[in-house]
């Protein structure tokens, strides 16, 4: 990776949805749907969704760190979920859904921590988004990535997807 890239993996309910955000926000690079935070290797999207592999849908979001800082990129990614809910977003349920922040290296741990505890002001009910150390990150299969810029008329796409992305475009 060049020297101001950096990277972190989000999941925040739907792949699709944390992907499609941050596809459009200035500074990332790369925004990749998959898995992370079990115990299986190399798992399918049929397996995480049974739940029973310990993983979340997550995003690994590259950024360039001179063009957006993690501060930032938190802030979008708790504005486009809820981490107070656990297991779930929306209708979305299942461990699969939760809201987490995987990080890499002591000084995102850090930041990630700062920001949740100054988050939490904000919240009535306590922020439950699981922050660990990234063990593992797998690539969900090919027809998971862009999917929102693919099935723009799909029902999911229409109904759950494109109101988050065109709240953000105002926003961004």
């Amino acid at each position: 990776m060049e020297n101001n890239y950096k990277k972190i993996v989000l999941g925040g309910g739907c792949f699709w949805c944390v992907e499609a955000v941050f596809a459009l926000t200035k500074g990332i690079v790369s925004a990749t749907c998959g898995y992370a935070g079990g115990d299986t290797n190399n798992p399918s999207y049929e397996e995480v969704s049974s739940g029973t592999t310990g993983h979340a849908e997550v995003v690994e979001v590259i950024y360039d760190a001179s063009l957006i800082t993690l501060s930032d990129i938190l802030k979008t990614f708790f504005a486009m979920h809820d981490p107070t809910s656990l297991n779930r977003q929306g209708n979305d349920v299942g461990t699969q859904y939760r809201s987490a922040i995987y990080w890499n290296d002591e000084d995102q741990k850090n930041e990630v921590e700062s920001f949740i505890a100054a988050a939490q002001k904000e919240y009535t009910k306590p922020i439950v988004t699981e922050v660990k150390k990234l063990d593992r990150f797998y690539r969900a299969e090919e027809y998971h990535q862009q999917y929102f810029e693919k099935n723009p008329n799909q029902a999911y796409c229409r109904l759950v997807i494109a109101p988050k992305v065109n709240k953000f475009k105002k926003v961004l």
